[in-house]
């Protein structure tokens, strides 16, 4: 019996083995172009100088690669199973320079029929496949925004199709059809004019910007701050309790390969250290500076109501710039937040100028759009070192906007950046949305990039179970504006802010200052304590553009940068919002 179920278990455990060997050869198989990419760019980087590489054509690029690998370009991009024999269908985007070039050499023939949405039309490829692995090329060398995206229907009408083991994986097949949407990151852009002869067929939808995975042209950057062996970027936040703990992070070389901090009361003797946990960031295309290390040393323990000042490991002195204070007992504060800052030094001048005229403030925050594409590194190393002597004093809480999660690609870089409650709700990545308090007011910390739906309950948890005097939220798409109303945003969660009573959204977004009257249920209230007041604003210069009429507003202005102060004692609140010149463009006060 024994050695019955010794066999049995290693006949298991050889099946399973077999199984993962396929599963983990199937995955190889499926990153072959991504990694064939990635290898490309590492040889480039040793016999091409910064300048070779910007001057690259699309026949240069072309050119660079065997036919072995013109293969894997040609099939390794996107593939799927089918258990009947197919006929594939490539929508490519009329818009689009270089047609991919697999699908000529590939055999798919260019129908006459077309569809569209409002930013683009496509023409439909279309080319037999029998049952089997089904394998798509690249999207391109050049990136192009709107990625081609894919239906299959069975060659013999009666067939049943199943499409599996789709890479990159999805768990989501749509139906080709008028209204159907066709990027992830974007469902609100959808089809129309759809033929006949396609309706209905199985859809696969991909992300706008897929297309970045193989561009060679035009793809390269570099990034005026690159990292030492001495640490930068210097952040403060918050993932616990304000009261009791600070988080640090900060940037090296990638030649340091660990870090701490020390840290004391400040005027005392006493010097506690904590080690810092580091991980390698790659951006691939930032030619003079790919890889960097980041850390993230979490401080706990702190007394409460306390100025601490603090070092990096790889400096000697207590540098004058680098303390911070933890959050009090009593109940009066302030803070300050932005609109968009795109990276700008602009922002970074305005900041500098908000913290030195309200040192008090606790902490800053940014409504979303913190950069222009969130996974150009380079952008960032902007953001952080025109803002480096506000982040290194002052927590730096924000959210994330539909550039800081780019073109569909995720927000992977923000996280890595930001050490920020784990919170939120359980279908959304870690760190996007979260809510924390301070002293007697809650911050619903949203991101309006994600699923609306799948935050309604997380938001309404966090309402009811709130004692806090104060309620605010905070996400980057205004729910009204002007320009680009959110009706989902405003079917899903302003109800909530209806009644828990918020007393405050703040926005960004549309590239201007607006506040509303107080609003309930979408209309206008006489009074603050029966409504919601909804904020816009721009920390950047923005455009004169004819507004249209917008009957809840209380107040606009078309051309920023603005900051808000926000003073908060018990139950009074003053806001504050200033020009970069430190003229006062709105005020108004709270009491509860």
């Amino acid at each position: 019996m024994k050695i019955n179920l010794y066999k049995n278990t290693v006949s298991i455990l050889a099946l399973l083995l077999i199984v993962f060997a396929c599963s983990e050869s199937k995955k190889q198989q499926h990153s072959t172009s991504k990694a064939l990419i990635s290898k490309k760019i590492s040889e480039l980087y040793q016999t091409k100088t910064v300048a070779e590489l910007n001057a690259l054509t699309y026949e240069d690029a072309f050119a660079m690669f065997t036919a072995e690998e013109i293969e894997i370009l040609a099939s390794g991009h996107w593939t799927f199973n089918v258990n009947v024999p197919v006929v594939v269908s490539v929508m490519r985007s009329k818009k689009q320079i270089n047609i991919p070039f697999w699908l000529k050499d590939r055999g798919f023939e260019k129908t006459g029929m077309h569809m569209q949405n409002e930013m683009t039309t496509y023409e439909v490829w279309q080319k037999e496949f029998d049952k089997g692995e089904v394998g798509l090329g690249i999207n391109g060398l050049v990136n192009y925004s709107y990625h081609y995206f894919v239906s299959v229907a069975p060659k013999n009408p009666g067939d049943a199709l199943t499409i599996s083991n789709i890479y990159p994986e999805t768990n989501f097949i749509g139906t080709l059809d008028n209204g159907a949407f066709v990027y992830h990151d974007w469902d609100e852009l959808v089809l129309s004019e759809v033929p006949e002869a396609l309706k209905g067929q199985q859809m696969l939808t991909t992300v706008r910007g897929r297309g970045t995975e193989s561009q060679l042209v035009k793809a390269f950057r570099t990034t005026k701050f690159p990292a030492t062996e001495k640490a930068d970027q210097i952040m403060l936040t918050w993932s616990a309790d304000p009261s009791s703990t600070m988080d640090i992070q900060w940037r090296t070389a990638s030649a340091i390969d660990s870090s701490k901090v020390s840290y004391r009361i400040k005027g005392t003797d006493v010097v506690h250290t904590q080690k810092a946990e580091k991980y390698e960031m790659e951006d691939l295309r930032l030619a003079n500076d790919r890889y960097v290390n980041r850390f993230t040393a979490q401080l706990e323990n702190l007394e409460a109501g306390t100025t601490y000042e603090y070092k990096i490991s790889t400096q000697n002195s207590w540098p004058a710039t680098q303390t911070f204070t933890t959050q009090s007992k009593d109940d009066s504060f302030s803070f300050i937040w932005y609109g968009d800052t795109h990276f700008s030094p602009v922002w970074g001048k305005l900041a500098n100028q908000a913290f030195q005229k309200h040192p008090e403030a606790a902490f800053h925050a940014i409504a979303g759009d913190l950069v222009s594409d969130g996974l150009h590194r380079d952008q960032w190393d902007e953001l952080f070192e025109y803002s480096k002597d506000v982040i290194s004093q002052r927590p730096f809480m924000n959210v994330i906007g539909n550039h800081d999660n780019r073109m569909g690609l995720g927000a992977e870089m923000y996280r890595q950046l930001f050490s920020y409650p784990t919170n939120g709700p359980k279908d959304l990545p870690t760190e996007h949305t979260y809510s924390f308090t301070y002293k007697n007011a809650l911050y619903l910390m949203i991101d309006a990039t994600s699923k609306d739906e799948l935050q309604t309950q997380w938001i309404e948890q966090q309402l009811s179970a709130s004692k806090a005097t104060w309620k605010f939220a905070m996400f980057h798409f205004p729910p009204y504006n002007w320009e680009e109303p959110y009706p989902n945003i405003q079917k899903e969660w302003i109800p909530l802010f209806d009644k828990y009573h918020v007393d405050m959204v703040f926005s960004g977004h549309i590239h201007y200052y607006m506040r509303s009257k107080p609003m309930k249920d979408g209309q206008v209230v006489p009074k603050s304590q029966d409504g919601t007041i909804y904020l816009i604003s721009i920390g950047i210069p923005s455009p004169h553009r004819g507004m249209d009429e917008e009957p809840y507003a209380d107040i606009r202005y078309e051309q920023g940068p603005f900051y808000q102060v926000l003073d908060i004692d018990g139950n009074s609140l003053t806001y504050t919002a200033k020009d970069s010149s430190e003229n006062v463009i709105d005020a108004f006060r709270l009491v509860k």
